[in-house]
């Protein structure tokens, strides 16, 4: 289990960008898109490849990313993770989360050597809350008997 202040502190952030969301919509990173932009998040695409994915404008590099984006999240395989997180020293990125699959020990190491936080084999659904207006319904569906959404 990874340390819970590194999950919250990243959580806190409203803008994140997400690398690892494909053309067809069915690979768990569409499903990680999906899911955190009904919370509220805000994402940004990272997608070499596509002017846009979801309906939502892809950015060709961490370096395109606007500098308020201090969030990265991976859904790649370990090999491009290393690869992306490499660059992250050039980019505003301050935080990264690898999900279950992305992470390398390499990669890790990297973020540790240059003082980016990072979360690593967690999924970040399990602990993803609702954020600002989202998180008032939420409530209002508890509240209501319609569950936690």
């Amino acid at each position: 289990m990874q340390d819970r202040k590194l999950i919250e502190d990243f959580l806190a952030q409203d803008k994140m960008a997400l690398a690892g969301a494909s053309r067809s919509g069915k690979k768990f990173g569409n499903t990680i898109l999906k899911t955190l932009m009904s919370k509220g998040y805000k994402i940004r695409l990272l997608h070499p490849e596509m002017n846009e994915l979801e309906g939502l404008r892809c950015y060709p590099s961490l370096e395109a990313l606007p500098r308020e984006i201090e969030n990265l999240i991976l859904v790649i395989p370990p090999e491009r993770a290393l690869e992306m997180v490499n660059l992250i020293p050039a980019s505003g990125i301050k935080r990264v989360w690898m999900q279950q699959g992305s992470e390398s020990p390499e990669a890790i190491d990297f973020c540790n050597r240059y003082g980016v936080d990072v979360v690593a084999g967690e999924c970040i659904l399990m602990f993803a809350e609702p954020k600002g207006l989202h998180k008032f319904h939420s409530w209002l569906n508890s509240f209501f008997g319609k569950g936690h959404q």
